[in-house]
């Protein structure tokens, strides 16, 4: 797989890798090379069983020395210079497990990743020629006291969301038979969060917890991989436009994701879907409040079905509230959107809709850069 550097020549435009046909304009090229590109949910590597030799990340999670250049080639290839996350460890122990297992990771191939801890490391990473790993949580169990805020603040974490699917002692999930708001406790976590300066992330949280958190946020929250229910009503995983109106006053972030079910209620579902929503998100919040967080991992698998290894989320108590339909592999990816260099097309697309480079830069990763410099200590 070749480096877009220096991408073979077609017609004006330019093909990236032999595995697709898509060509990219000049400009799509110009702007992945400029932007600090910042993918606010990419799973890294989902727990792939149809695989020979078994889940690629498993593996470089317990050797490390198992990743490889060509490894690595897809992950600088992919344009995306920072990625955040998506592990929902369950417990404190699990939590302990897995931030050492990729501090341990990071640190061992250290010559192809940095961990991205503040301010500084966001400006300095694309020069660096290294890919930025963004240690985060889609869950908030491992807090047990607040005192362990700090605990996993010292590990790495700068990222974490309340709640999952479910009720917690922090607030609902929007899986939840009743949204009781943020809880007593969880506002004390909210506070504690801000304090050490780790950004607070609703994108599962029920509508009363979401709202509720918004309220006592002193520092910008964030959407990290979310979309509004006013084009897909019957997903209440998505936001309303008051929550996503509020999140804007206090200067976070949305990052629109590249799963179906979330882009439009029914297929086809296609890139310029995706730029649909993007625009409504800009003429609702406006765009210094849009970003991405793909949901899908670097190669492009997305969660939610039994093929991948992954529990079969669609067991799980109100699945219907997410209005879920899959692609032909089983998958919740965006149709075309499956591969590394899918920021490319999302790109590709919003060029060809002739919004403004300055508008382009802040969804690659200049909204989501100005958050996380605020929040970060």
């Amino acid at each position: 797989m070749a480096s877009f550097a220096a991408p073979a020549v077609l017609r004006g435009r330019y093909r990236l890798f032999a595995q697709s046909g898509n060509e990219y304009s000049a400009r799509t090229i110009a702007l992945m090379r400029e932007s600090t590109v910042i993918d606010m949910l990419c799973q890294f590597a989902f727990d792939d069983f149809r695989r020979p030799g078994g889940p690629l990340g498993q593996r470089w999670l317990r050797d490390p020395r198992t990743f490889t250049a060509e490894d690595f080639a897809m992950f600088r290839d992919s344009g995306v210079n920072v990625l955040a996350l998506g592990s929902g460890p369950g417990s404190y122990d699990d939590a302990m497990r897995f931030y050492a297992q990729w501090n341990g990771f990071i640190a061992s191939n250290s010559q192809w990743f940095t961990r991205i801890d503040d301010a500084t490391d966001l400006r300095s990473v694309k020069a660096t020629g290294k890919v930025g790993v963004m240690l985060t949580a889609q869950i908030s169990d491992h807090f047990r006291t607040a005192a362990d805020v700090n605990t996993f603040y010292g590990l790495g974490q700068r990222v974490s969301q309340l709640t999952y699917n479910s009720q917690s002692r922090i607030g609902a999930g929007f899986l939840e038979n009743r949204d009781g708001g943020l809880s007593s406790f969880g506002q004390e976590i909210v506070a504690r969060m801000e304090q050490v300066g780790m950004v607070v992330d609703l994108s599962h949280c029920a509508d009363q917890t979401t709202l509720d958190a918004l309220e006592v946020a002193k520092r910008p929250p964030i959407f990290s991989h979310a979309s509004a229910r006013a084009l897909l009503p019957a997903c209440t995983r998505c936001k309303t436009d008051d929550a996503l109106r509020k999140l804007a006053a206090k200067g976070g972030v949305v990052g629109v994701p590249m799963i179906r079910f979330m882009i439009r209620p029914a297929p086809p579902v296609t890139v310029q879907h995706m730029v649909d929503h993007v625009e409504h998100l800009y003429k609702l919040i406006g765009p210094d409040h849009v970003g991405i967080g793909s949901d899908l991992d670097m190669i492009g698998l997305s969660n939610g079905m039994p093929a991948t290894g992954q529990p079969n989320l669609t067991n799980q108590p109100n699945f219907d509230r997410y209005g879920a339909y899959f692609a032909s592999d089983g998958m919740a990816h965006v149709d075309g959107l499956n591969h590394p260099k899918r920021v490319f097309d999302l790109t590709e697309a919003m060029v060809q809709r002739k919004h403004s480079d300055a508008n382009i830069r802040l969804l690659l990763g200049g909204s989501f850069s100005r958050v996380l410099a605020q929040v970060w200590k």
